[in-house]
């Protein structure tokens, strides 16, 4: 199944039209033609059934033949993570964990910080790109750069927040105390790690600071860490 993205389809509209970079893509690379059956979703849950009515480089249209809305996951995952040092890592843990299911992942500036400016439509292309391969009808959004400090204030909805770190051996694993079923954000530092004073603020935030296990991980590694045990949270067990 080839699953395309049409973030700007209105639900009860009979047609919808492609922009360059995906008619291109169509056309030239997946040499469709009028009259093939394609699937579209617009990032927010709902699936498309269509047929393309034109064909060309520059441009297609599809006549929407159905529609159905995705039940929203039963639990949300926020990653705030700060942007590497190496920018390719960056953006490769975008793609992986968005290929995972995430819901949102906020980049932060920390004191230890090496990489301080992301170029956004980039990683945004990485997003569109891993969640029409994954087969996913939500998109996961992605929050503008931004402050550590800044981060903490604005970030209050989740249930749950915890925080990753390397400055102490007896902390308790992330999957041991993620209840099933709620919204999470968890925040992974940059290479040099969070300071302790940014982790005195999370935790005066009601962050808890949590292990991911044993092994001293990239923070993109750390990232995809935290996204697939609470992913595997949710198949482990009831509380």
């Amino acid at each position: 199944m080839q699953l395309f993205y049409h973030p700007q389809i209105d639900p009860k509209a009979k047609e919808m039209v492609f922009d360059k970079t995906e008619s291109h893509h169509m056309v030239k690379v997946l040499r469709y033609h009028v009259g093939q059956k394609i699937t579209v979703t617009n990032g927010v849950g709902t699936i498309f059934e269509a047929e393309l009515t034109l064909t060309s480089p520059k441009k297609c249209t599809a006549l929407i033949l159905s529609s159905h809305t995705q039940a929203l996951p039963k639990y949300r995952i926020h990653v705030g993570i700060a942007p590497t040092k190496n920018i390719d890592r960056f953006e490769w843990f975008v793609e992986k964990a968005t290929e995972m299911g995430v819901a949102s992942i906020t980049p932060i500036i920390c004191a230890h910080s090496e990489r301080k400016t992301i170029k956004h439509d980039r990683i945004e292309k990485r997003v569109d790109a891993a969640t029409k391969q994954s087969l996913n009808a939500y998109r996961p959004m992605i929050h503008p750069l931004m402050r550590f400090s800044d981060f903490l204030e604005q970030n209050e909805s989740a249930e749950h927040k915890f925080i990753a770190h390397c400055h102490q051996d007896d902390m308790p694993h992330l999957l041991t105390k993620a209840p099933v079923h709620k919204s999470y954000t968890v925040l992974i530092g940059p290479e040099g790690d969070f300071s302790p004073s940014e982790i005195q603020q999370a935790l005066e935030q009601n962050y808890m600071q949590i292990s991911l296990g044993t092994q001293r991980l990239r923070t993109e590694t750390a990232g995809i860490a935290a996204v697939h045990t609470l992913n595997l949270r949710q198949i482990t067990g009831q509380d």
